[in-house]
């Protein structure tokens, strides 16, 4: 048998049974993936900037004018016209304290101012006629005086029973009421002119001396939902060894929104950084990522990029990484762009 023959034959079969399978196979078309359409878009640049970092410290509102109204002398409360949220005029009655010990003793010591004041009187006649001396009629004027300082001294005693408005606002605290007994020191009401205001705040040691006198600050009050500008109208010139603070005053325009004791929100100027910023409508969210479209500049295509943002303001936003300065960012058309996409770019004005 001649087995070469056998062998170039079973070969050509082979060859044979190939042809059809290769033939087909150079007449599938190969696939495509389909273009990307051109998309007219508008872009920015990244810019540096220097941003002006802002510091809050938080504060109390409160009136310029207040008094905490106090008795002088003990007695009972007679006489208390006033309730909790009345409007007074300076000079209007408060408080009137039962002082019958207090109008003896100025009867008495009008007696006594008379007694020696008519004492002088005769002895200064009888100096005349050379029946006194001048040692006892300087004996008498001197007891005359001592008298009208005693006098002077029981009528101010008894001009504290009556307490009266020092100045016009409203009762912001009532403590005390008809019947109760009065005694030195005792708070009885608490006054407050509402029509000029202030904020108490504590200010950080670190940044007191970023703070002067007559500096322009922005002051929010979340309840009446105002934003002011405020004059700092005091500012301590040592901080409190405990907790590191220093209170300031700000003086602010009323309003009739405004209450006294309303929580208030103080921005201090911190430092001035170097930060790179962009237009805010450039970076979309997707779940958690904060993402951008930068446009290639040689092939003129979109380039999906994660980014990190901060503050955002006045439109723009602060871009903390995954950016450089001068790229050139999509910021309109985000929600129809993909990645690698044609683009037809216009400026951002």
């Amino acid at each position: 048998m001649n087995w070469n023959k056998i062998t170039l034959g079973l070969l050509l079969l082979v060859g044979v049974a190939f042809l059809p399978g290769c033939k087909g196979h150079e007449e599938h078309p190969k696939n495509k993936a389909p273009q990307l359409p051109t998309i007219a878009v508008i872009v920015d640049e990244v810019r540096e900037e220097v941003a002006r970092s802002r510091i809050e410290v938080v504060g109390t509102l409160e009136a310029v004018e207040r008094a905490s109204i106090a008795a002088r002398i003990s007695g009972q409360i007679i006489e208390l016209p006033v309730v909790l949220g009345s409007k007074v005029q300076k000079g209007d009655l408060l408080v009137k304290i039962s002082a019958g010990e207090i109008s003896a003793k100025v009867l008495q010591a009008e007696a006594q101012l008379s007694q020696a004041r008519r004492n002088l009187s005769r002895e200064n006649k009888l100096q005349k006629q050379g029946a006194s001396t001048q040692e006892t009629v300087k004996s008498l004027r001197d007891a005359t005086r001592i008298a009208e300082a005693a006098f002077k001294e029981a009528q101010t005693m008894l001009d504290y029973a009556t307490v009266t408005a020092p100045f016009s606002g409203t009762i912001t605290k009532k403590i005390a009421n008809t019947g109760d007994l009065a005694s030195p020191g005792m708070i009885l009401l608490q006054i407050e002119n509402g029509d000029a205001l202030q904020v108490l705040a504590r200010v950080p040691e670190a940044l007191l001396l970023k703070v002067t006198e007559g500096d322009s600050l922005s002051v929010e009050i979340p309840a009446a939902g105002l934003t002011l500008t405020g004059e700092v109208a005091e500012v301590a010139p040592a901080a409190d060894p405990m907790s590191r603070t220093a209170p300031v005053k700000i003086d602010i325009a009323s309003s009739p929104d405004l209450r006294v004791g309303q929580f208030a929100r103080i921005s201090l100027k911190g430092t001035d950084d170097t930060t790179m910023m962009l237009t805010e409508s450039a970076v979309f969210s997707r779940g958690q990522m904060d993402l951008v479209f930068v446009v290639d500049m040689n092939k003129k295509i979109a380039r999906m990029r994660l980014v990190r943002t901060g503050a955002a303001y006045d439109g723009n936003v602060e871009i903390l990484s995954g950016l450089e300065p001068g790229e050139q960012v999509v910021v309109s058309s985000n929600d129809t762009l993909q990645d690698g996409q044609p683009l037809d770019i216009s400026t951002h004005e």
